[in-house]
């Protein structure tokens, strides 16, 4: 599905927090979320076969933003579930129009 009228998703920028440790750790910042439209593609997926497996489900989001702030640590909303980001946001700058971040993003497990 093409960007423009793609689906509708909310990405969580990170933030460094610090624990009751006194450690700075990084996490997905509620405050101030992008919200974009994005194309999905399919990259791979692993059925869970047996009882205690996990079903792996990794797509590819095309947005047309500069996501400042999102990194290995965000969060992703999309199609009613939650989703983290596999690999950061890499920049692809093609001829013409095809100019785009893509992020590879897993479902969370249920």
């Amino acid at each position: 599905m093409q960007r423009r009228r793609g689906v509708d998703a909310v990405i969580y920028k990170s933030r460094y927090h610090t624990d009751n440790r006194g450690n700075q750790i990084l996490v997905a910042d509620d405050d101030g979320p992008y919200r974009v439209k994005c194309a999905l593609i399919p990259q791979r997926s692993a059925r869970a076969e047996i009882p205690g497996q996990q079903q792996i489900n990794i797509t590819r989001m095309i947005v047309a933003h500069d996501l400042e702030g999102v990194e290995l640590w965000s969060r992703v909303e999309l199609l009613g579930k939650v989703w983290d980001i596999v690999t950061p946001p890499a920049y692809h700058h093609g001829e013409r129009k095809t100019r785009h971040w893509a992020i590879d993003i897993r479902e969370r497990p249920s």
